[in-house]
């Protein structure tokens, strides 16, 4: 009988260390499975906010008491706030500024229950205009809202220049168009049997036939680079060659103004570049110089090596200058410094801005220096040929 009960005792014994194994086990087992849900979640969460602060547009969420649940990199970014503003309230981690007109859009959506859209003026140190679409999630998240930010400042300006440009492109289409419509007009009532009146008029309305052929070729030329759909046949280009041909091209009008062409530039100048495009802008500021410089002066061509790689292609007149205030503008489209003394020489206003366009196209920069009384200076940086050549 004590055998039978010491077996039993043995067995008891036996089958509760084996439970306990079990439970230990089990437990271990639990305790690696919550850690790799844990660390499953965490990654998920780490790719969450990766995602968000990869958005170009700001994204803020807010609960029913307008503290900041979440938000990105670039909603940070756009409105200057700190890193760790999650918890905060809007109160606390928005400028003054812009919190009452985002207190505004979130009271509106709310009471809607529907999307609701926004601007903001950011008027810092590079003022901004953001657009802001703004949506209750009260059914899905107990009341917290979603804005996304939308920095459409370059947009607004896109538009802007193409409102300018368009009622730019219309005046002055307008201009010659209404001077031809007028002088035929006269013509036909009569003015044409009078030999000396219909050649004069037939003279002004060839003249301003042509100065709308030159305003087309040129919007033509400014649309084809703008569209990148303008192939450079870049190439070893003889830059004193280049600075010949426009030489000879306006000797003729330099003349009539008493003006002394020169060129400086060595004979062993070759640039990386399309000779065409760069004989456009050699061109275009050589005739701009003699426009605009002074009666018996001179306007110069020069050409040197500059930092390694480059070359300075200048074109300097002895005229009145630039206005210190009109230094960054002369490359804008229909910019003109003096509209009416502009109109007087028939220039289409585009000129400098292809001249801008064709030099970044070969990846050279633009720039002028000039002073009030002491004439103006263009200097383009344009790439050296890799090797020297024959003249393009």
């Amino acid at each position: 009988m004590d055998a039978l009960l010491l077996i039993l005792i043995l067995a008891v014994i036996g089958w509760a260390l084996l439970l306990r194994r079990r439970l230990v086990f089990a437990e271990a087992e639990l305790q690696r499975c919550c850690a790799e849900q844990g660390e499953q979640s965490e990654r998920q969460l780490i790719q969450q906010h990766a995602l968000l602060d990869s958005m170009v547009e700001g994204v803020l969420v807010l609960d029913v008491e307008n503290r900041i649940e979440l938000s990105n990199a670039s909603l940070r970014q756009l409105l200057g706030l700190g890193e760790d503003i999650n918890g905060q309230s809007l109160e606390e981690a928005v400028p003054v500024a812009v919190r009452a007109e985002l207190k505004k859009l979130v009271k509106a959506v709310r009471e809607a229950g529907e999307l609701r859209e926004g601007e903001l003026q950011l008027n810092g140190g590079d003022p901004k205009l953001v657009h802001i679409n703004a949506h209750c999630l009260q059914r899905a998240v107990g009341g917290h809202t979603l804005l996304v930010f939308h920095n459409v400042t370059r947009l607004k300006e896109l538009e802007n220049t193409r409102r300018d440009f368009v009622a730019n492109v219309s005046h002055e289409l307008r201009t010659p168009l209404s001077l031809i419509k007028g002088f035929t007009e006269t013509l036909m009532d009569g003015a044409v049997d009078d030999p000396k009146k219909n050649r004069e008029f037939l003279q002004t309305i060839d003249k301003h036939a042509d100065r709308l052929g030159y305003l087309i070729d040129d919007l033509l030329t400014l649309a084809q680079l703008d569209s990148d759909k303008l192939a450079m046949n870049r190439q070893p280009t003889s830059l004193h060659a280049v600075a010949e041909r426009v030489e000879n091209d306006l000797q003729a009008k330099a003349d009539k103004r008493s003006i002394d062409l020169k060129t400086d530039i060595p004979v062993d100048l070759y640039l990386d570049a399309d000779g065409d495009r760069l004989q456009q802008a050699v061109f275009n500021l050589v005739d701009n110089a003699i426009k605009y410089g002074r009666t018996g002066g001179t306007v110069t061509i020069e050409g040197r090596l500059s930092t390694k790689g480059m070359a300075e292609v200048a074109v300097e007149d002895d005229g009145e200058g630039i206005p210190p205030e009109s230094v960054e503008k002369v490359f804008e489209r229909f910019f003109r410094v003096d509209k009416a003394r502009s109109r007087e020489t028939g220039g289409t206003g585009l000129g400098l801005a292809i001249v801008k366009h064709i030099v970044h196209s070969h990846g050279g920069k633009v720039r002028l220096e000039s002073r009030i009384g002491q004439g103006a200076r263009f200097i383009l940086s344009l790439p050296l040929a890799g090797e020297s050549g024959e003249a393009a």
